[in-house]
């Protein structure tokens, strides 16, 4: 059983990579931007990516071709989740339905107040009510652990970093900055390349580790770990052989079912093959996901 201990393990690593990419903030800041382009490349990404923060739901709902949930068209996942919201002391939220054949789900809004939650069709036909518990479980437990702020906090900082960056190499090569002139502008260069990989690297670190978080407190939230393991198993095999279309669509240039900028919402990425190096995966493994929530079960 994964202890109180546990969570707050969990939680602390999403701080603390949040500390670290905050730290690579001042560290990058300091030597290509300076104060001045510090503070113009942070007050750019804040307002970019709190504003996509504070109309989350209605864009994601939006690129995704969801549609509202009619009354009465999937009695079974209205009771499901007003059932577990209640379990989660938490507003009904609003639900939408996706017209696609691929098994996902996804929940977006900046608060459990403006929370909605969106099943695919595929979803429906493919578990029962068991696995579609555990999946929905884990789609509310982001709403009430605040992933979405989380994730613009994070977005936001990689954000600044990689202006940061753009800044300073249009600096190098037009010249600018006077204080940067005893700097050795191979170093600088390196830096205005790799810290935006750096902070993608711990961006996707961090959610990560609330995929994981979401899987723990869903599986609380239900008291039945095993249905959540049992859907991810099932949604990951479908979405393998999928993914194998998907790319066979790409390469003959076709357009993607899914967005990519919303892939990572999703309960199993849609758009991550099971190769994709670890480092940048918005995902953790399914089999990782799924041993740690069968070990809840001993």
């Amino acid at each position: 059983m994964i202890s109180s201990a546990d969570r707050v393990t969990n939680q602390l690593k999403t701080w603390l990579l949040l500390a670290a990419l905050g730290g690579l903030l001042v560290a990058v800041g300091g030597l290509l931007g300076g104060r001045g382009g510090l503070a113009i490349a942070l007050l750019f990404a804040v307002v970019l990516n709190f504003g996509v923060y504070w109309f989350s739901d209605s864009i994601a709902l939006k690129v995704n071709r969801a549609r509202p949930l009619q009354p009465g068209e999937l009695p079974e996942l209205e009771r499901v989740v007003r059932d577990l919201a209640g379990r989660a002391g938490i507003p009904m939220p609003r639900l939408y339905v996706i017209e696609r054949p691929e098994p996902n789900a996804f929940a977006t809004g900046r608060s459990p107040s403006h929370a909605a939650v969106a099943v695919t069709t595929g979803l429906m036909e493919l578990v029962d009510e068991r696995q579609l518990r555990g999946v929905l479980a884990h789609e509310l437990s982001h709403v009430v652990n605040r992933d979405t702020l989380v994730g613009a906090v994070a977005a936001t900082i990689g954000a600044t970093i990689s202006y940061l960056a753009q800044m300073a190499q249009w600096s190098m090569f037009f010249g600018g900055r006077d204080d940067n002139e005893g700097a050795n502008p191979i170093v600088l260069l390196a830096v205005a390349i790799l810290a935006p990989i750096a902070a993608l690297i711990i961006q996707l670190a961090v959610s990560r580790s609330r995929e994981y978080g979401a899987d723990t407190s869903g599986a609380r939230l239900t008291g039945d770990p095993e249905g959540l393991a049992q859907a991810l198993e099932r949604l990951e095999s479908v979405n393998v052989s999928m993914r194998e279309r998907i790319a066979g669509m790409f390469r003959r240039r076709q357009p993607q079912p899914v967005p990519a900028a919303t892939a990572h919402l999703y309960i199993v990425n849609p758009l991550s093959g099971s190769n994709l190096a670890g480092l940048f995966s918005t995902h953790p493994p399914i089999a990782e996901r799924v041993r740690r929530l069968r070990e809840m079960r001993s």
